[in-house]
């Protein structure tokens, strides 16, 4: 970096009141990222990317505008700053936009605590491309693997957010990932799966030749995939894809929705929304947790907090804004990039473990299907009604029987989460941690 992400920001802060800003926010980003990927043996793209990023929002009463760009120059600052104050004259005014009450901004955090930045070296492209290979070596060992694709990445990204408030402050985050997608069969008869992992520390991240066995294991197990008998039948979604279900519970209490009254559960505050002993609760200061942060993108410190407390919910996601429209504080859920305002967004994720593994579901769900891989989605947000594409295996007498493709699950996102049956087998590491969840009684159109 050329300049300090927080001299940056003051710099912003500075051209906006000269500019005539009655308040202010500034936004400044630098990363750098690289992926190699290699495919049927040969490396098939090596990307780098780096740069620095800065945003500005002003403010005058309710009107407010941002203005982002790459240049990092005086001269773009100032005309940046006198764009975003022309920009917020003529806008429409909003009397829920503004900054935090300087009383509630963060003053200090622990980010040692946190531990979100790899103090290891970046890795080269020579060593991401090594990983590559040793993925797909270990993948293509396994006889019926036809091809695979192996992805490796590394990313660090630093920001650093400061406003008229009073609020100054920052953090750095690393991640590093490595990937594979095996293929076995031909034509219409192919199948393919995948397997992936990504960890903040280098050191964290699993051993390759793991990855790509499971990417292949998983591949085999899909050859020969027919459609299920259509019905309605128990339905147990893997680990894998299961938290897309709590996703759309998270995004029917998001503050922006419940404001605008689209949502499945616009109505449902202090109503029990899962079986009771279940719980979702958000813990933003996980260590070593890619989606952790000491503080939201409005300068407000973060807390673990429960969105439904033993199967009732109990508030909605909140930023400044949502919550004034809502009469409700906020949560400390900002989210923000340089070119846009603040919006609702959550953090790290827990569903309540259940008691049983996966086999112990599969073996007590008799009959019906367990999913693996979803695609598509009909989800009406104000209805909840949910329509999706998956594929999987079919479980026959609680034992898994032959894979199946090309079926469509459908029912409702109220009634089904009021169903959940959790399993004991969400992944640590995962900022998002749910298990592989059953339901009961979903519909199933295949065959």
């Amino acid at each position: 970096m050329t300049a300090s992400l927080p001299d940056l920001t003051a710099r912003l802060l500075d051209a906006a009141r000269k500019a005539g800003a009655e308040a202010a926010d500034a936004l400044a980003i630098h990363g750098t990222s690289t992926t190699i990927d290699v495919r049927r043996g040969a490396l098939e793209q090596a990307e780098r990317a780096e740069g620095t990023e800065i945003g500005l929002r002003v403010l005058f009463g309710g009107k407010q505008a941002c203005v982002s760009s790459s240049d990092i120059s005086d001269r773009t600052i100032a005309a940046l700053a006198e764009r975003a104050v022309a920009m917020a004259r003529e806008a429409p005014n909003d009397p829920y936009a503004g900054l935090a009450d300087p009383d509630a901004i963060a003053r200090e955090w622990d980010l040692a605590a946190l531990d979100l930045a790899d103090p290891a070296p970046e890795p080269d492209a020579a060593t991401l491309e090594s990983d590559c290979r040793a993925v797909e070596s270990a993948a293509l060992a396994a006889k019926g693997i036809t091809q695979v694709e192996a992805s490796a990445g590394y990313s660090a990204r630093a920001m650093h957010l400061a406003a008229s408030n009073g609020f100054s402050g920052g953090y750095s985050r690393t991640s590093r990932s490595l990937s594979a997608v095996a293929f076995t069969g031909e034509g219409t008869g192919m199948e393919r799966d995948w397997a992936g992992e990504s960890r903040t520390y280098q050191s964290d991240l699993p051993d390759a030749a793991g990855i790509g066995t499971l990417a292949a294991d998983r591949a085999l197990s899909r050859a020969g995939a027919v459609k299920p008998v259509t019905g309605t039948y128990p339905v147990l979604f893997d680990e894998r894809i299961a938290s897309s279900l709590i996703g759309h519970l998270l995004s029917a209490v998001n503050g922006a929705a419940i404001a605008r009254g689209a949502s499945w559960l616009r109505d449902a505050l202090g109503q029990q929304v899962l079986p009771a002993g279940l719980s979702v609760i958000e813990d933003p200061h996980r260590p070593r947790i890619g989606a952790s942060r000491p503080f939201d993108g409005e300068g407000l410190p973060t807390r673990r907090r429960a969105i439904v407390e033993n199967g009732i919910l109990t508030g909605w996601t909140l930023d400044l804004a949502t919550g004034r429209k809502l009469g409700l504080p906020s949560t400390a859920n900002a989210a923000r990039g340089t070119s846009a305002p603040p919006s609702p967004s959550t953090s790290n994720i827990d569903l309540t473990p259940g008691t049983r593994s996966r086999d112990d579901l599969i073996r007590d769900m008799g009959t019906g299907l367990l999913v693996t891989s979803m695609i598509g989605s009909t989800i009406n947000p104000t209805t909840g009604d949910y329509s999706r594409g998956a594929a999987g295996f079919w479980v026959q007498n609680g034992v898994i029987s032959h894979p199946v493709n090309e079926c469509t699950i459908a029912g409702n996102l109220r009634d089904m989460l009021l169903r959940l049956i959790p399993a004991n087998d969400a992944r640590a590491h995962l900022s998002t941690r749910v298990p592989s969840c059953l339901i009961d009684g979903l519909t199933l159109a295949g065959a």
